[in-house]
């Protein structure tokens, strides 16, 4: 089984942008429930399925295969639940740890959140000089949760 334990924060400058190139992301919702999110996604012309349980803090468990593009739009297409969440992603390496930084557009333009996997919920890391506010347990800042209520509606 594999657990993802991840920290948000919110981008206070757009220095990260100088250190990586983006990769257009776009992600759907087949199921948005407490226990249960799968999400269908694009990226670099891949397609991917992902399953995730239940939040417990900032650690759930997840499950992710690759799937045929042509599916994945398909199935985002016909099937997601809501809106279709499109970002730009930013991956920069930092005193040992990849932090991802996604620039989302569309109705969730304006909005810049990093994220960090750690290996426990109590690992310390280095923060870089654009990090900012953690919004780890803030559900409104989970992309399944922007696909139905988008940050320009906040």
């Amino acid at each position: 089984m594999a657990i993802e334990i991840e920290r948000k924060f919110l981008v206070n400058s757009d220095d990260y942008k100088q250190l990586a190139l983006p990769v257009y992301y776009k992600q759907g919702y087949l199921c948005n429930s407490p226990n249960t999110i799968v999400r269908i996604r694009i990226a670099n012309n891949k397609g991917y399925i992902t399953i995730k349980g239940k939040t417990c803090g900032i650690s759930r468990t997840e499950f992710e295969y690759e799937i045929p593009t042509s599916e994945a739009h398909q199935l985002l297409s016909e099937m997601s639940l809501n809106k279709v969440v499109e970002k730009n992603r930013y991956k920069i390496k930092y005193a040992g740890n990849i932090w991802e930084i996604d620039e989302f557009l569309g109705e969730n333009e304006g909005l810049i959140i990093a994220e960090i996997e750690l290996k426990s919920e109590n690992a310390t890391f280095d923060k870089p000089s654009w990090i900012g506010k953690e919004v780890s347990t803030d559900s409104r800042y989970f992309n399944s949760n922007l696909s139905k209520n988008p940050f320009k509606n906040w």
